[in-house]
């Protein structure tokens, strides 16, 4: 039986919470041909797991990344502790991580029975401080994973020529930046392995799924034997009778033919919703780089940010909370992207060390704010969210 939580959400109500928005911070944009996608894979009536799609899908996603393999997993948080194992991190082991982040890329750390040490972010781009890495590098500093926040590159050539001079394996964290580039490189490709997520608010979306890629035929191989129970897949399963051979220990972590058919059909478009991104985020950087308060988010000649999030910094917390208190008023939703990990009750419970140089994880998170975007935002609606944004310093300056 459950506890008797007032907190908890009555599944009922989740309907009204989400239509009190006037203006949600995400919606997904889709289309007919998604639906006749996934359709057709429910209409054939087999092959609704380990269909045709999902190579498909890894063979067009490597693609586009430009990497030589792919493997999907049924959410980014498995394919982050996939690719963990794949990289043969286990206990003892230390991960250089940010505390800035969602909670599964640390999250990962202590699923493999290793441990993470945290490093601070640097202020345009919100990634990885490469400057602070080195002082944290022990003989016990097996991988960093360093994150793309929001759909903007963090500085990830630096962080790179690290792992290379003290042979650490890097994991790419791009679960935000599927399709940013920096120096015309794609973001995807500077790591031994990268990790995507197609959950909900994400440029890609499938609801939940997730992605490695890689150009390691080795770490290919395992991580395909991970996805699956550890079973050698000569042939298909489930419509196969011969009996399969099982060669290590693994997972269920694969994705349906449906979930899929969806991500090709996204992808195909996927240039196209970028494009509608950066076009609404370009029109509302123009309104509210005006206001002094503000600082609006980077992006250099040299980078393509996707804008799987509009993150602006206020000048403190006190602004930011009144900020989103007023915007909640006027049914327009923000978010908090995101808290430091390393606050959150059950890190604090770790007793982690080094926590007292994360002076710029603190600073800002505690002034941050995630304003909507999605493709389909309409110029009223980016209107309405920067006068609503500009009423709100007015009244402060009279």
């Amino acid at each position: 039986m459950l506890p008797n939580n007032k907190n908890l959400i009555n599944p009922h109500n989740r309907l009204k919470i989400m239509n009190k928005w006037k203006i949600p911070l995400y919606r997904v944009n889709t289309n007919k041909e998604d639906v006749r996608a996934v359709s057709n894979v429910i209409s054939r009536g087999m092959d609704w797991a380990n269909g045709p799609e999902i190579l498909d899908f890894e063979k067009n996603l490597s693609n586009y990344v430009g990497t030589k393999y792919c493997v999907t997993f049924n959410s980014g948080t498995s394919a982050l502790h996939a690719s963990l194992l794949a990289s043969g991190i286990s206990l003892n082991d230390e991960v250089i991580v940010p505390s800035f982040s969602f909670i599964a890329t640390v999250n990962s750390v202590l699923m493999v029975n290793a441990k993470p040490v945290f490093v601070d972010i640097e202020n345009e781009r919100f990634g990885i401080d490469p400057k602070k890495i080195e002082s944290l590098i022990s003989k016990k500093t097996k991988a960093i994973i360093p994150v793309h926040y929001a759909g903007l590159a963090c500085k990830i050539k630096e962080i790179s020529d690290i792992c290379r001079e003290n042979n650490l394996t890097l994991i790419e964290d791009a679960a935000e930046s599927l399709g940013s580039t920096t120096d015309n490189k794609s973001v995807g490709q500077f790591g031994d392995l990268s990790v995507f997520s197609f959950a909900g608010n994400k440029v890609l979306t499938t609801g939940e799924g997730g992605a490695v890629v890689t150009n390691s035929k080795k770490l290919f191989d395992k991580l395909i034997l991970l996805r699956s129970h550890g079973r050698k897949e000569l042939t298909n399963y489930f419509t196969s009778n011969s009996n399969p051979e099982y060669v290590s220990l693994g997972y269920n972590w694969r994705i349906s033919s449906m979930t899929a058919a969806l991500a090709n059909s996204q992808l195909r478009r996927l240039n196209k919703l970028i494009d509608m991104r950066r076009k609404n985020a370009k029109y509302l950087t123009s309104k509210l780089k005006q206001i002094k308060e503000i600082q609006v988010p980077y992006e250099s000649q040299f980078d393509k940010h996707v804008f799987q999030i509009y993150s602006i910094v206020l000048v403190n917390s006190k602004l930011r909370n009144g900020l989103l208190k007023h915007l909640t008023q006027k049914g327009i939703m923000t978010k908090i992207f995101f808290l430091p990990i390393h606050k959150s009750k059950f890190y604090k419970s770790l007793k982690l060390n080094n926590l007292q140089f994360l002076t710029n994880t603190e600073k800002i998170s505690n002034s941050i704010l995630s304003l909507p975007m999605y493709p389909d935002l309409k110029k009223d609606e980016l209107n309405y969210i920067s006068d609503s944004i500009k009423e709100f310093f007015e009244s402060k300056s009279n």
